[in-house]
C-alpha cells in the first residue's frame, strides 16, 4: 500500500463516517479493516541498509531485521510491574528451531529446525542456510563479528550441518551466553542460494546486494524502502515461526521533526512514535491524549567517552576532573526531565554487582579545577561529539556540558555528526570527546564491559581504552561458575572504571513510546526496536 493509498482510504473512512453519497455500510466496513489492519508508525531516522550486519547500519535497520528474517532462538515474554510486556532475558522461546538440546558435555548444542518454513520465495530453509547465515556472520568483520564473539561462537568450523533440518554448534568453551547471544539481531537466517547468486568473488557475502534486498523468511517482507523516506512492509501469510501477526502492513515514515511527528500522533494520523524529547513525553504523559509506556533500558548507559588514547586524555587526572565537572543535575532536569535513572553520586566502594549503578562524582567545580591544575592542562581547547540522530536529548545536554567545561578552562567546541555515518566514525577512533547512548544486548555487567573496555577494542570501545587488568577482570568473570568469584571480580572491573574514568556516565535511559490508546500489544526488546509481531489495533 502506497501512503497516497493510505491517506486515501483514511479520507475515505472520515466520509463515510459522514454519510457521503454512494459509499454503503459494506465499503465502510471494509475501508475500516484496512485501517485496523495497517500499523503507521512515525521515526526521526529510518534504516540507511536492509542489512543489519553491513558496515555503517544504524539502529532502526536492527528492527528491520528483527521483523523480516527468523533467527534459531528467541526470548520469552514477562510482564513488568507498571503492566509493560517485556521479552525476559532468562528465558529462551522456540523460533526458527522448535527444539534445542544441550550435548551431555555441554560443549555443543544441537537444533531441530521446523519442516515447513519458508522464505519469502518460497525456498523451504534448511540447516544448509542456517550454517551460511552463521559462517557470514562471523566472517564479515565489524560489528557482526565481534557480536557474535560474546557469545564464543568465532569460526565456521563451529557450525554443522547434520542433516536438512538438524543444525549443531560445536563449542570453543563453555560459554554461559552463548545461547542467549544466538537469540539477539545477528544471527538472523538468510536464503543463501539466493543470496550466493548475488554474490561475487570480491563480495563473497553478497554485502552489496543484500544493503539493498531483503532475503528472509521473517513474518513480514519489505514491500518497498525508500531511503529517507518511507519503508513498507508486508505480512508474510506463510510464516510458520509464531502466530500470524494481526497487523498486515506496516508504514514507517521518517520525519525528523519531533513536533510534526507528535502533531500527527496527536490528531490521530499516526499510530506509533519514538525518540521524543523526554520533555515531549513528560507532556503526552500529563496530557493524556495517546498512551506512553517508559521503561528503563536494561545494561544502558548515556555517558561522555574520553579518549584515553591521545592526548590530553590520556591523563587520568583530567578524566576525573571532567567527572567532578559534569553539571549532572541539570542534565538530568532540563534536558531529560527526569525521565532517566540518575548515574551519579553514588557510593565510593562498589558493594554490589550490578550495572548499571551510579559513580561517586557529583558536580564539584572545585575538585575538578584543582585535577585541572595537577594535570597541568589550563586552557585546554577540545570537541565533543554526538550523534545528530539523538539531538532532541542530545544537543540540550552537550550545551550544559560545553558551559561547564568553561567554568574549569575548557573550551570544547560542540560537533554534530549525522546519525547515517555515526557508527562508522566511532569506529575510526579518533573523537576526543563524545557523547553516546550505549545498550548491552545481554543483560549481564561483563558483557558491557566487554564490548565498551575490553582491549579487544570493539567499535563500542570508543574511548580506546586498554587496560590488561581490566582484560583480565573481565574474561575471568564470563567465564567462572563460581558464584563468590563472579561478584567479587564484578564489583572489582565497576571499581576499576570509576577510577580509570574512560566514560563518565550521566544516567540510565528510559526507552519511552507513545502510541493510540486501540493500539495493544507493545513489547520492549533489548535492541529497542518495534516488534511488530505482537501488534494489534481495536
Amino acid at each position: 500500500m502506497s501512503s497516497s493509498h493510505f491517506d486515501f482510504t483514511r479520507r475515505s473512512i472520515v466520509l463515510g463516517s459522514l454519510g457521503a453519497a454512494g459509499l454503503t455500510l459494506a465499503p465502510r466496513m471494509a475501508l475500516a479493516q484496512g485501517r485496523a489492519e495497517t500499523l503507521l508508525m512515525v521515526q526521526e531516522l529510518g534504516p540507511n541498509s536492509l542489512d543489519m550486519q553491513g558496515v555503517g547500519s544504524n539502529q532502526t535497520v536492527n528492527g528491520l531485521s528483527w521483523n523480516c528474517y527468523d533467527r534459531l532462538l528467541s526470548y520469552a515474554a514477562k510482564t513488568l510491574p507498571d503492566g509493560t510486556v517485556s521479552y525476559d532475558r532468562t528465558v529462551l522461546a522456540p523460533e526458527l528451531a522448535e527444539t534445542w538440546e544441550v550435548a551431555a558435555d555441554g560443549m555443543s548444542c544441537t537444533f531441530k529446525l521446523r519442516k515447513d518454513a519458508t522464505f519469502h520465495d518460497g525456498t523451504p530453509v534448511t540447516a544448509k542456510d542456517v550454517k551460511w547465515s552463521f559462517d557470514r556472520a562471523v566472517s564479515v568483520g565489524g560489528f557482526p563479528t565481534f557480536q557474535m564473539s560474546a557469545g564464543s561462537l568465532e569460526k565456521p568450523e563451529q557450525f554443522v550441518v547434520v542433516d536438512d533440518h538438524t543444525f549443531r554448534i560445536d563449542y570453543i568453551r563453555k560459554d554461559k551466553m552463548l545461547l542467549f547471544n544466538v537469540a539477539v539481531v545477528v544471527p538472523f537466517v538468510i536464503n543463501s542460494e539466493l543470496a550466493k547468486k548475488n554474490a561475487t568473488a570480491e563480495d563473497p557475502w553478497a554485502l552489496a546486494w543484500l544493503k539493498n534486498n531483503e532475503a528472509g523468511g521473517g513474518a513480514y517482507k519489505v514491500e518497498s524502502w525508500k531511503p529517507g523516506t518511507e519503508t513498507i512492509l508486508s505480512r508474510f501469510d506463510n510464516w510458520k515461526c509464531g502466530p500470524l501477526p494481526k497487523i498486515k502492513r506496516v508504514i514507517a515514515r521518517d520525519i525528523p521533526s519531533a513536533g510534526t511527528r507528535r502533531a500527527m500522533l496527536e490528531r490521530g494520523d499516526a499510530d506509533l512514535s519514538s525518540g521524543f524529547a523526554p520533555r515531549d513525553f513528560d507532556q503526552l504523559i500529563k496530557e493524556g491524549k495517546v498512551k506512553v509506556t517508559g521503561v528503563p533500558i536494561p545494561n544502558a548507559l548515556w555517558y561522555v567517552a574520553l579518549n584515553t588514547a591521545k592526548p590530553p586524555f590520556d591523563n587520568v587526572k583530567l578524566r576525573q576532573a571532567i567527572a567532578w565537572a559534569m553539571p549532572y543535575e541539570q542534565i538530568q532536569s532540563s534536558a531529560f526531565f527526569g525521565r532517566a535513572v540518575p548515574m551519579y553520586g553514588g557510593a565510593s566502594d562498589v558493594t554490589k554487582p550490578v550495572w548499571p549503578q551510579p559513580f561517586p562524582y557529583v558536580t564539584d567545580l572545585d575538585k575538578a579545577k584543582a585535577l585541572m591544575k595537577e594535570a597541568g592542562l589550563e586552557g585546554l581547547e577540545t570537541t565533543l561529539s554526538l550523534d545528530a540522530g539523538t539531538a532532541t536529548v542530545g544537543e540540550p545536554t552537550a550545551i550544559l556540558i560545553q558551559e561547564n567545561l568553561a567554568k574549569i578552562g575548557i573550551k570544547a567546541s560542540i560537533e554534530k555528526i549525522p546519525g547515517a555515518n555515526w557508527r562508522t566514525t566511532l569506529n575510526k577512533k579518533e573523537l576526543p570527546m563524545a557523547l553516546n547512548r550505549f545498550s548491552g544486548w545481554l543483560d549481564y555487567p561483563e558483557y558491557y564491559f566487554y564490548w565498551n573496555f575490553h582491549g579487544r577494542n570493539s567499535i563500542f570501545n570508543i574511548s580506546s581504552y586498554q587496560s590488561k587488568d581490566m582484560d583480565a577482570l573481565i574474561d575471568k568473570a564470563r567465564f567462572t561458575t563460581d558464584a563468590a568469584e563472579y561478584e567479587a571480580t564484578v564489583k572489582d572491573f565497576i571499581g576499576l572504571c570509576m577510577r580509570e574514568v574512560p566514560v563518565v556516565p550521566l544516567n540510565q535511559p528510559i526507552h519511552d513510546v507513545a502510541m493510540q490508546k486501540a493500539v495493544s500489544g507493545y513489547e520492549f526488546w533489548f535492541h529497542r526496536e518495534p516488534d511488530y509481531r505482537q501488534f494489534a489495533k481495536g
